[in-house]
């Protein structure tokens, strides 16, 4: 008895601070930076708390307007270090203020607090004051920019002086040194280290920026979102093609998106149409908007493509059809929010229908039975059967679709 009310009595007597400081950070890790800043005005033991790299792994500062200079700097002086690997930052390009808040000096303070920081995201950043992305920290393998705005030739990379590169070299040396034991090189001997690119509504990106990515060794993966400036013949000459001198253009590219989601009346440059002299090593193809029909023309050239998506469109179902009679090698497509345009059935549609899988049927010796098995919400069934029969290795995938039936 004496027991059980020693242990009642140590229980009210109790407070936050007898938790651990595992505990402690695992609950501070649900705060947003603001919160998380002023948490460390608490006390001495939750100002440390506060500063455990833990906390900081991914920081986010979209949501937080009005961010200056000189907030980056008290952030990147007391709050960020070693464990940061993903950064979003929102720019005063349409703050009444105005200006760029992101400087050379604090790139480069960037580079040297934050060796592991992977991963960057830049909305509505005003970055003409940079002259060259090779001010951004070298261990960057994900740029995002959307509603930002370049300078001329930002993408470029220029040669290094021999000074510049012997304090690169020591630096990723003492950076990456777990790497380099592994078996990887540094990525500053190899320039750029970006692998994925987004670009949103990025007004200033013109063809000759597209064409300057060719430098960069470790591109694979391209998203290019509402860019107006790129037309089809800046497409055209930085498709990886392959010359007597080697592979010329954007030869490490893998994956490729290109879409329209603009206002009616905007005008629209049908970049997709680039796509028609081939691209050498392309696998996988997002189309979007505006660009899925001039891409679906084009598609047929890419001799390497094993995945296609169309996303917020209108497709009619002859024209997927007619489309996907070339792509063979095919191994996924998916249609993600696509409005179906269908045709009443008819004796002449049906035929004309059945012969699109006629041949592949004969070829195959039929479907299988899991295939007569349609889900019940499968928005076009018709459709679902004639692509099993034209590319029966591919994998369909049909999310969030609808079907309208029109007279025509």
């Amino acid at each position: 008895m004496v027991l059980f009310v020693y242990k009642m009595a140590d229980f009210r007597t109790s407070t936050i601070d007898y938790f651990p400081e595992n505990i402690l950070i695992d609950i501070l890790s649900y705060l947003g930076v603001r919160e998380l800043i002023r948490s460390g005005r608490v006390c001495k033991r939750w100002r440390r708390l506060v500063k455990d790299q833990r906390l900081w792994r991914v920081v986010d500062l979209t949501a937080w307007k009005g961010v200056t200079s000189r907030m980056l700097w008290v952030l990147l002086r007391q709050y960020l270090g070693t464990g940061l690997r993903c950064l979003r930052l929102r720019g005063l390009l349409l703050s009444a203020r105005g200006g760029a808040f992101l400087s050379e000096s604090w790139l480069k303070a960037l580079s040297s607090r934050c060796p592991r920081l992977r991963s960057l995201s830049l909305l509505h950043a005003d970055l003409r004051g940079l002259h060259s992305c090779q001010l951004l920290p070298t261990t960057l393998q994900v740029l995002e920019l959307r509603g930002c705005e370049l300078p001329q030739g930002f993408f470029t990379q220029t040669p290094l002086s021999p000074e510049k590169q012997a304090g690169m070299a020591s630096t990723a040396a003492t950076q990456q040194q777990g790497r380099v034991q592994a078996g990887k090189v540094p990525a500053s001997t190899l320039g750029i280290a970006i692998e994925t690119m987004v670009l949103d509504n990025v007004p200033s990106f013109t063809d000759q920026h597209l064409q300057s990515l060719a430098s960069w060794l470790r591109l694979s993966r391209l998203e290019l979102r509402n860019v107006l400036r790129v037309t089809a013949e800046g497409l055209r000459r930085s498709a990886a093609q392959e010359t007597d001198s080697g592979l010329n253009g954007l030869s490490r590219l893998k994956y490729l998106e290109i879409g329209h989601f603009g206002r009616p009346g905007a005008q629209l440059q049908m970049a997709s149409l680039g796509l028609g002299v081939g691209w050498l090593g392309l696998e996988e193809l997002s189309l979007g908007g505006k660009e899925v029909g001039p891409g679906l023309l084009s598609a047929s050239r890419l001799r390497d493509l094993k995945r296609l998506r169309l996303r917020c469109c209108k497709l009619r179902e002859m024209q997927v059809l007619r489309s996907c009679r070339t792509l063979r090698d095919l191994r996924r497509l998916e249609f993600c929010e696509v409005f179906f345009q269908v045709c009443p059935k008819t004796p002449e549609r049906e035929g004309e229908v059945e012969r699109q899988g006629e041949g592949e049927e004969g070829r195959e010796g039929g479907t299988d039975s899991g295939d007569d098995k349609l889900e019940e919400n499968d928005p076009v069934p018709s459709l679902r059967r004639s692509l099993a029969a034209l590319l029966p290795q591919c994998a369909l995938v049909f999310t969030n679709c609808t079907v309208t039936i029109t007279s025509d």
